[in-house]
């Protein structure tokens, strides 16, 4: 599964990563950031295909998206 990172201090709310996002994996939170927009949240990260388009064409460079592993617990 995905992990997708937005750094809420860096984030301007361009809606560039809702348009270049081809599994739209991207909503409008209501949670607003200092500049008083309103943040990207992200929803079903398990779609990301790790395209890493929304990651490079952030112009404030707010989004790092990762793959991320399922830890199972050893017993």
């Amino acid at each position: 599964m995905a992990i997708i990172k937005i750094d809420k201090t860096s984030c301007k709310g361009c809606d560039i990563c809702y348009a270049v996002c081809p599994k739209k994996i991207f909503v409008r939170s209501q949670n607003r950031n200092q500049y008083g927009t309103n943040m990207p949240e992200v929803v079903n990260p398990e779609n990301c295909t790790y395209c890493t388009m929304c990651e490079r064409m952030c112009p404030d460079g707010a989004i790092l998206v990762e793959r991320g592993e399922i830890i199972e617990d050893e017993d």
